[in-house]
């Protein structure tokens, strides 16, 4: 890599040092600036050939630069003879202007070190061409090195050298006298130039009709620049001393033959014995057969053989050459005319250029862009002509790569994208930009597009002639994939829209119907829906075709997969407009099952959409459903369970009291008092468990919510407790405790009992020996059918000894006179029982509650002993507690509903009178049963 390297900066260096060498301090410079050493020409191809550009109009040139350096070796008188043949000749050229001359754009100016002049841009001598490539640098370009002439470049090339040999015989009257490949330059559009005129001689007497050109001896002893080449010199400039415009044809025929002999001249000429090679030579020039000449083409070998005749006079002259069959070839002829082209009016300009396209495919490509591209785009300027030369323009664009034709082609339409007068030929050039869009669009860079041909486009679709507005929505799909979104959506989509709704053709109207229709798909979803389909419902005819043209629309936009119509806009917007549609009287049978099968589609499209949502949000509902459910379920669990911790001290104190009340209420004032001072009073070890049971059952409601689980829970199935083991295990106890009871007085007074505490409640034992509760019984106790009566006698003492906090277990004496349960009667009312003073029951309600409602004990009675009972019983599914929760020992109440039979309390003398007390009513008390053991 750095060896490249190296060697690139030394070739670099080089032809800079050359450059420098060569030109600095020619004033040439000073106008000029010189480039790269492209090619060399002239006799000898002393000249080197640079290109340059005009400091001031940055016109590209060619700097022809002979350095003094080559001639060195000379002595001085030679050097002068050498520089002043080199002077003649340029001065010679500058005077003369041909289209077949070398045109001179700054004459000849001499330095210490070089002689340089300008000329139009070059690209090569015919000497470099055909592979002679002295005096070019050690780097030959690609572009001389594999050059390769065509047929028609060769045949227009020979004519133009005989052209410009006939301008000088006959308008000039002069012989250039070295007629050589040398002296042949191709200029940068490949036309053939002669230069050279070194060695040219003028007729002595132009004013006559036969001139006359002197010539001078062949000299060997001059150097070779001031000498003609010997090798394309007619036989007579050496063995006789003369010349003529003959002259000229002979060396032109040895120039025809190196053409087509690969540079190789027909005879190699021995400098140092020049009069005998030549002798030789004119006798091989006698005998010349068909059989030498085998290189040249058959059409013009005889041409050439009487070119190379050693007779001057039988040898054709220049204007006779440029007539001869040989260059009347389609190419040639062509590139003749466009030389000429400027000599033609517009009639036949016209007419040449509707004949171009047909012959423009048999030219190559070089000669198109290099010869005939120029030609066309100088006639932009002519405004009537754009219509017949920009066709073959764009054809040619065709051909050339995207580099070309940003290079050569762009700059020149620039002009001509914009131009709209005269209008008719405005007209035909919309026409044919619109046919070559794609072209334009491939080629052309986004910048150029956006704001030259997209506008032109534009202007077509307000154009007032319906064929450029039909020709313009024709083509547009066919070019849209390569238009620019925003362009497409902001400018293009509102002129069509515009153009179908203003127009009163029918045929524009429906061209930007299919039009829309077959741009959708480059076209957003929602800009479809918000934009084209509401569009559809603005346009005022209803012609069959127009119909056809919105159905066809809606029906791509129904079934494409990037686009698609929503079922809202299917229902609320397009199936409104169709349906109405699709009734129109100019609408045939087939047209109408088109708009019908379309119909069924999107209602086929919009129930089944419709349809899956609902079962979707029918499965969601459900689902919710089932989760609300389940939290429902899970969060009554947790408030129950964390209620009922810090609920059960309260419910079990108030079910308490309410029994105590029940079952005591002639207790007096001053016991009910000293009771309720007594259960007020807590040990340390209760309270510490009660704020325990406080914690826990705050924890219990602070406790998050447990998340539902996705199942039906199963509801618990309530099942009955049959209590009827119980309570004959409880009756049998209690007459068991009654057998060994010592009799007692009238005032049946209780005897203590070791007390058992409620196992489920407390444990902690309460001091209760100062506790004595008095009930006085009347000795006449019944019991009616549907109740009983309790008479009370306030001296009667219920409750003794010690006992644990909650329902005291008692043991109650029965009198051996005590008969068994029977059914018992309510005494005549005539029978007067004594008054006797209620008990105040207020001190043991506030103990253990709020006061509930009382009932009499004639209220109670109205109730069935089983439904009296049955308040009682546990409810289904609780757990049945021992004797002392349920109160069967302890309770006045529950010895009254389950230990009856046997105990003397329940005498029936002591049922003779209804008690004046009250009792708790049955649903209060089976409510409280239920607050306890639920």
């Amino acid at each position: 890599m750095e060896s490249m390297l190296n060697k690139l900066k030394s070739t670099v260096t080089k032809v800079t040092a050359d450059v420098t060498s060569a030109v600095m301090g020619n004033p040439v410079t000073r106008e000029f600036d010189v480039g790269r050493h492209i090619a060399s020409g002239g006799n000898g191809l002393a000249w080197k050939i640079f290109n340059g550009t005009k400091k001031s109009t940055k016109q590209e040139v060619a700097v022809f630069v002979f350095d003094k350096k080559l001639i060195d070796k000379y002595q001085k008188f030679e050097k002068d003879q050498i520089i002043d043949s080199l002077k003649r000749g340029v001065q010679q050229l500058t005077r003369l202007r041909h289209p077949r001359l070398l045109t001179v754009q700054h004459p000849l100016e001499e330095s210490r070190d070089c002689l340089a002049f300008c000329t139009e841009p070059v690209f090569a001598s015919l000497a470099n061409v055909l592979g002679n490539w002295e005096n070019l640098p050690s780097s030959i370009s690609p572009d001389i090195k594999d050059y390769k002439l065509y047929d028609v470049e060769t045949k227009y090339g020979l004519l133009q050298v005989s052209e410009g040999l006939s301008f000088l015989h006959s308008s000039v009257k002069m012989v250039h006298g070295n007629v050589t490949p040398e002296n042949v330059i191709l200029n940068k559009s490949g036309a053939w130039k002669i230069m050279g005129f070194d060695f040219c001689v003028s007729s002595s007497n132009p004013s006559e009709q036969e001139p006359k050109f002197p010539c001078k001896e062949w000299d060997p002893n001059l150097p070779s620049l001031c000498l003609p080449n010997p090798e394309y010199l007619a036989p007579e400039y050496i063995l006789s001393v003369s010349c003529e415009t003959a002259s000229d044809m002979y060396s032109l025929g040895a120039v025809m033959y190196a053409v087509f002999n690969q540079g190789r001249p027909i005879f190699e000429v021995n400098k140092q014995d020049i009069y005998k090679s030549f002798s030789r030579q004119l006798d091989q020039l006698s005998r010349l057969g068909s059989s030498s000449l085998t290189s040249i083409p058959e059409e013009v070998r005889e041409h050439v053989k009487l070119l190379l005749n050693v007779t001057p006079t039988v040898r054709p002259d220049a204007d006779q050459m440029t007539k001869i069959p040989f260059f009347d070839d389609v190419g040639a002829v062509t590139l003749q005319y466009f030389d000429t082209l400027f000599q033609r009016d517009n009639l036949q300009k016209s007419q040449f250029f509707k004949g171009l396209p047909k012959v423009l495919p048999k030219l190559p490509k070089r000669v198109i862009v290099q010869r005939i591209l120029p030609c066309l785009t100088s006639e932009f300027v002519n405004p009537d002509m754009v219509p017949f030369v920009l066709p073959n323009v764009l054809l040619i664009a065709e051909e050339c790569t995207k580099e070309e034709y940003i290079k050569l082609i762009l700059p020149e339409l620039g002009p001509v994208f914009k131009q709209q007068e005269p209008i008719q030929a405005s007209n035909m050039i919309l026409l044919i930009f619109l046919q070559k869009m794609d072209l334009l669009l491939t080629k052309t860079p986004p910048d150029e597009i956006k704001n030259s041909v997209l506008p032109m486009v534009y202007r077509a679709l307000e154009a007032p002639s319906i064929q450029i507005q039909e020709l313009c929505l024709n083509i547009i799909p066919t070019f849209a994939n390569l238009i620019d979104y925003p362009s497409m959506k902001n400018a293009l989509i509102p002129r069509i829209k515009n153009a179908c709704l203003q127009t009163s053709s029918l045929a524009v109207r429906v061209n930007s119907l299919v039009c829309l229709g077959k741009i959708l798909e480059y076209l957003d979803k929602w800009f479809v829906l918000d934009d084209i389909l509401p569009f559809l419902q603005q346009i005022p005819s209803k012609e069959p075709a127009v119909l056809m043209g919105i159905l066809g629309i809606y029906k791509c936009t129904f079934t494409h997969k990037k686009l698609g119509i929503t079922k809202e806009q299917l229902a609320g917007k397009v199936l409104p407009h169709l349906i109405p549609l699709s009734i129109e009287n100019n609408l045939n049978l087939s047209q109408f099952s088109s708009f019908i099968a379309v119909i069924k589609e999107m209602l086929s499209r919009l129930e089944s959409e419709h349809r899956t949502k609902l079962e979707q949000l029918h499965v969601m509902q459900e689902q919710q459903r089932s989760l609300d459910i389940g939290n429902q379920m899970s969060t009554s669990e947790e408030t129950k369970v964390a209620h009922s911790g810090s609920q059960q001290i309260d419910k079990v104190f108030n079910n308490i009291g309410a029994d105590l009340l029940s079952g005591g209420e002639s207790e007096n004032r001053e016991d009910g008092m000293q009771g309720k001072q007594k259960r007020g009073s807590l040990t340390l070890e209760e309270k510490q468990k009660l704020a325990k049971e406080q914690e826990q059952a705050q924890k219990l409601k602070s406790q998050q919510p447990l998340k539902p689980q996705v199942h039906t829970p199963i509801a618990p199935i309530k099942q009955t407790k049959d209590l009827t083991d119980t309570l004959m295990e409880n009756m049998s106890s209690l007459t068991s405790l009654s057998v060994s009871t010592p009799k007692i007085s009238a005032s049946s007074t209780f005897t203590p009992v070791p007390s058992t505490g409620l196992g489920m409640m407390f444990s902690t034992p309460i001091d209760n020996t100062k506790r004595n509760l008095t009930n006085g019984l009347n000795a006449n106790m019944g019991f009616q059918t549907s109740g009983f009566s309790m008479p009370v006698n306030p001296n009667q003492n219920f409750f003794s000894g010690t006992g644990t906090a909650g329902v005291t277990t008692m043991s109650l004496g029965a009198p051996p006179t005590m008969s068994n349960f029977s059914p018992l009667t309510i005494p005549p009312a005539s029978v007067k029982q004594p008054q006797q003073r209620p008990t105040d029951m207020s001190a043991l309600n506030n103990l253990f509650g709020p006061q509930k409602p009382k009932v009499s004990m004639n209220q109670l009675s109205q109730q069935k002993p089983n439904q009296w009972l049955n308040q009682f019983a546990p409810p289904q599914g609780s757990p049945v507690m021992g004797s002392a929760a349920m109160g069967t020992q302890g309770n006045v109440m529950g010895q009254a509903a389950f230990g009856m039979q046997g105990n003397p309390f329940f005498n029936p003398q002591n049922f003779a009178q209804p008690p004046p007390t009250t009792m708790t009513s049955s649903s209060s008390a089976s409510n409280d049963l239920k607050d306890l053991f639920g």
